[in-house]
């Protein structure tokens, strides 16, 4: 986990800032760092001096950086401002020229998110599976309860529009939008459930949760000395009764279970669709019976491949979605539509790259940060890429430069803002991650 996520990030800065650098020795501006992570107080774990620029890493896995000749940054170098400008500095150029400076590390987390999705649907495709195929519907856990969800409810369509797959019930644009809401087939009744506006603090309770397929308990592996096996469970047998409550889904099996540590149970089984036993277990501290449940919808799930023209097609709707999201993200959390403490920092966003290296899991992850990253970037706070372009574009309407004062002074300001952000962030994750039960 840790290595996929710092891979990602060194993929991300490492082109984000090499866009701001091209830019910059395009119009013969000078570049006089370039460095993976942040050498803070002059710590590097690695450099080297090619031309007039020294590259590096440095010990800080927080970002990156260039230094750019003549530019007011994070560096703070205020001598360099006091002296006369040369004519291969940032502060000499035309605000156009230092407009696209400033945009290059954007453009280029665009391109590359863009191209991940691109690539990753041309490769790798989709597999989905089809909401005419989910038999026994949705397992609604508390959270899907709680906005009028029940388990056995087909969702068939949102806003009244008819959907295909099954996952697409779960995209996040469904969540961030407002007034949407989900079309539901009960028993045959027709009904619509709206989705609330605080939806994305309610999905972020572990505790409630909210739906998946539901599964009947059918057993499809048992384990060597398991008690499953010892009690006598064969596979293909489906669980239909524990300790004679009714159980139609897995998901209700499992969470009954975990009640009878230590205590013994008994399970009716349907055996060869027509065989009704009736089994003792006793289970042991762990109440694990040591049986995989057979995925039923194995043979319906679908594989979709796609073709370069597909695949950009769909890659660039992708993109355009997920930087969508962001803009529906920001906006919740200025309303107050979503808390803050849902906010996630580098830990947090660690864990979605899991355990295990998988490749179309971290290219597609890496895709989603990267136009996060050329988002987030693009906010006009100071000391950001869009803070930077908020004040050129002024000055460009004024026609005149801002002052190396004030520019300093807002400099100062976005990286307290920013600091502030990242401990926030990280606090989030600290008490999310290993402190909230």
């Amino acid at each position: 986990m840790i290595c996929q996520f710092i891979l990602a990030l060194a993929i991300l800065v490492t082109l984000h800032e090499l866009g701001h650098y091209t830019a910059a020795r395009i119009f013969g501006i000078k570049v006089e760092k370039f460095y993976l992570f942040f050498d803070a107080w002059g710590f590097k774990l690695f450099k080297f001096k090619k031309g007039d620029t020294e590259y590096g890493i440095g010990w800080l896995p927080l970002g990156g950086y260039v230094k750019i000749a003549g530019m007011i940054d994070e560096s703070m170098d205020a001598e360099q401002m006091k002296k006369p400008a040369e004519p291969w500095e940032f502060r000499s150029k035309p605000a156009w020229q230092r407009l696209i400076v400033m945009l290059g590390g954007i453009i280029v987390n665009v391109i590359l998110g863009l191209v991940i999705y691109i690539g990753s649907m041309w490769y790798w495709g989709e597999t989905k599976l089809p909401v005419d195929k989910l038999t026994y519907g949705i397992y609604a856990e508390n959270g899907a309860k709680g906005i009028g969800l029940q388990s056995g409810d087909k969702i068939t369509g949102i806003n009244g529009k008819d959907i295909q797959y099954f996952e697409d019930t779960r995209n996040m644009s469904v969540f961030l939008k407002d007034n949407n809401y989900y079309n539901v087939d009960r028993n045959g009744e027709k009904l619509n459930v709206p989705l609330p506006k605080d939806i994305i603090n309610r999905l972020s309770n572990k505790k409630m949760g909210f739906f998946d397929e539901a599964m009947v308990s059918i057993v499809d592996t048992l384990l060597p000395n398991s008690i499953a096996l010892k009690g006598g469970l064969k596979l293909g047998d489906q669980i239909i009764a524990l300790n004679d409550t009714p159980v139609l889904y897995h998901q209700d099996f499992t969470k009954r279970a975990v009640n009878y540590a230590n205590k013994k149970v008994n399970i009716k089984v349907l055996r060869n669709q027509n065989d009704t036993q009736l089994l003792s277990f006793t289970l042991d501290k762990e109440a694990k019976f040591g049986f995989g449940a057979r995925d039923i919808y194995e043979n319906d799930r679908v594989h979709l491949t796609y073709g370069l023209g597909e695949s950009v097609s769909l890659g660039t709707y992708k993109s355009v979605e997920a930087i969508k999201n962001n803009y529906y993200s920001i906006k919740g959390l200025v309303s107050g539509k979503i808390k803050a403490t849902n906010m996630s920092g580098t830990l947090r966003i660690a864990t979605f790259y899991g355990g295990e290296w998988n490749w179309r899991r971290f290219w597609m992850l890496t895709g989603i940060l990267s136009l996060g990253l050329a988002f987030m970037n693009l906010l006009p706070i100071p000391a950001l890429d869009g803070g930077h372009v908020l004040f050129l574009l002024v000055e460009m309407v004024i026609r005149r430069p801002l002052s190396d004062k004030f520019m300093q002074a807002m400099q100062v300001v976005g990286f307290v803002i920013v600091l502030s952000l990242i401990l926030f962030t990280f606090g989030n994750d600290i008490y999310n991650l290993f402190i909230k039960k």
